[in-house]
C-alpha cells in the first residue's frame, strides 16, 4: 500500500510539476506523449523513427524506437528501455552514448524548479514517473 500511495503521489506531482503548454492541440496529448515530444522527438522523431532534425548530427543517428518490439521476440523491453533512458547506470562497457542521460537532468530539474527538500522527499519518485511516462509512450509508437 505504501508503494501505491508514493506511485499515487509521485504522479500527481509528475502532472503538477510538468509545464502544459496552452496551446489547443497540446491539450489532447497525453502527459507522456507531451513528455517524449519535448525531450525525445528532435532527435528520434514524432512517430518514433529516427528521424527527427537533430538526428543528422549526431555520430551514429538516432535510432527507430518503432522497432523494440519486434526486435525482443515481439515483447516490449520495459526494463531495458527504461534503464537505458534512465542512464545513471550506463557504464562505457555498453558502447557510447550520444544521448542525455534523462535520469540526471530530471533530478537536476527537480532541484531547480522546487529546492533541495523536494528533492530528498518526493525527486526520485517523480524523476521515475517521468522516465516511466516515457517508456510508456514509446512502448505505443510499436510497429
Amino acid at each position: 500500500m505504501k508503494d501505491q500511495s508514493r506511485i499515487t503521489a509521485a504522479t500527481l506531482l509528475l502532472t503538477l510539476a510538468l509545464p502544459v503548454a496552452s496551446a489547443a492541440a497540446e491539450k489532447e496529448k497525453s502527459v507522456s506523449q507531451l513528455e517524449y515530444e519535448r525531450n525525445c522527438a528532435t532527435c528520434h522523431g514524432l512517430k518514433g523513427k529516427g528521424n527527427g532534425p537533430f538526428a543528422e548530427f549526431l555520430t551514429e543517428g538516432a535510432p527507430s524506437l518503432t522497432t523494440l518490439s519486434k526486435n525482443n521476440d515481439g515483447v516490449f523491453p520495459v526494463k531495458r528501455v527504461r534503464s537505458y533512458i534512465d542512464g545513471r547506470e550506463w557504464t562505457a562497457a555498453h558502447g557510447s552514448r550520444e544521448m542525455p542521460i534523462w535520469g540526471a537532468e530530471y533530478t537536476e530539474e527537480s532541484m531547480a524548479a522546487h529546492g533541495p527538500f523536494f528533492r530528498e522527499w518526493y525527486g526520485e519518485d517523480v524523476v521515475q514517473a517521468r522516465i516511466l511516462a516515457l517508456v510508456e509512450y514509446i512502448s505505443t509508437l510499436q510497429e
